[in-house]
C-alpha cells in the first residue's frame, strides 16, 4: 500500500508535469512561492493559538505540500529531491543531539555521545555544535534570514549578539535604555524631521524587543496577545455603545473612553464572544 508521503510526492510531480500538469503549478518557482509559504506559516501559528487540532493538521499539511513542491522544483533541475531534504534534516538532528544519538555511520560525528543534565546544558551544547558547523562565518550575526519579520529578526540578531557575550546584565538596564530612547524620540518629534523620527522610533522598537527577549517573552507572541486583547475589548465597547447610541459616530471620544475604561476595570476574558446586532 502506498504511503501518504509517497502519494503526496506523486501528486506534486503530476501537478508539475510539463504535459498533463496544472498550468499554474508548472509556472511556479522557488521565488514565486515565497509569499504563499510565509502565509501558510502564519496560518499554522493561528491554528496553534486557536488550539484547534483539525485546523492545525490541515495547515501542517499545507506546509508539507510547500516543502514537497520546492523539492520537486529542485529535482526537476537535478539539484536534489525530497529524500535528500529529509536526509539532510535527519543528519543535522542527529549531529546536534549527541546526548541522545550515538553517531550514525552516515553522519560526520563531531564528538561521541555526551551527557547533559538540564535544558540549559542542551542549549549550550546546541550552540557549540552550531558554532562548529558555521565556523566559516565572518560575523556572530551571520545566519539571520534577511526576510524575517522585523520583530523576529530583531530578536534573532539580539540573541546572536548575546551568544557573543554582547548583552545586558539585568532588565533594569534595558528599561533605562527604553526611557532614553523615548526622550530621544520626543526630541525628534519636536524637531519635525520625519526621517529622524522614524529612526528613533525604530530604536525604541528594537529596545522593546530586547527587553522582551531578556524577559524570555516572544516579542511576536506578546504583541499578538496585545492585539487580541485590544480587538476583543474594542468590539465589546463598540457593541455596547451601538446598543446605547445606534452608531459609534454618535458617540463622543469621552463616551468611548469611559466605556473602554469600564471594560478594562471588569477585566473581560479575551475569549468572550460578542454577538453582533444582526445575530440578535
Amino acid at each position: 500500500m502506498i504511503k501518504p508521503i509517497e502519494k503526496l510526492e506523486a501528486i506534486v510531480a503530476t501537478l508539475r508535469d510539463p504535459e498533463k500538469g496544472c498550468p499554474w503549478d508548472r509556472k511556479q518557482t522557488h521565488a514565486s512561492l515565497k509569499r504563499a509559504f510565509l502565509e501558510e506559516c502564519y496560518e499554522v501559528l493561528e491554528a496553534i493559538d486557536l488550539e484547534n487540532p483539525d485546523h492545525l493538521k490541515e495547515e501542517l499539511g499545507d506546509i508539507l505540500f510547500h516543502v514537497m513542491f520546492h523539492a520537486q522544483v529542485a529535482h526537476e533541475k537535478e539539484i536534489y529531491d525530497f529524500d535528500a531534504v529529509a536526509d539532510s534534516i535527519c543528519n543535522k538532528l542527529i549531529a546536534r543531539h549527541p546526548h541522545v544519538f550515538e553517531p550514525f555511520p552516515s553522519v560526520d560525528a563531531r564528538q561521541n555521545k555526551i551527557q547533559v543534565n538540564s535544558v540549559e546544558d542542551v542549549v549550550e551544547n546546541w550552540q557549540a555544535l552550531k558554532a562548529k558547523e558555521k565556523a566559516d562565518r565572518e560575523s556572530a550575526l551571520d545566519g539571520v534570514p534577511p526576510a524575517l519579520p522585523a520583530l523576529l529578526k530583531a530578536h534573532k540578531l539580539q540573541e546572536k549578539a548575546s551568544h557573543a557575550r554582547f548583552d545586558w546584565s539585568k532588565a533594569e538596564q534595558i528599561l533605562d535604555k527604553i526611557q532614553e530612547e523615548i526622550e530621544e524620540l520626543r526630541h525628534e518629534i519636536n524637531s519635525h524631521e520625519p526621517e529622524k523620527i522614524q529612526e528613533e522610533l525604530g530604536d525604541l522598537f528594537f529596545s522593546l524587543v530586547n527587553l522582551s527577549r531578556f524577559l524570555h517573552c516572544d516579542a511576536e507572541a506578546t504583541l499578538q496577545a496585545a492585539n487580541t486583547k485590544f480587538e476583543t475589548r474594542f468590539r465589546l465597547m463598540e457593541n455596547r455603545l451601538k446598543q446605547k447610541k445606534g452608531d459609534l459616530k454618535n458617540c463622543s471620544i469621552e463616551e468611548m473612553e469611559q466605556e473602554w475604561q469600564n471594560l478594562k476595570d471588569q477585566d473581560q476574558p479575551h475569549a468572550l464572544q460578542v454577538k453582533s446586532e444582526e445575530s440578535k
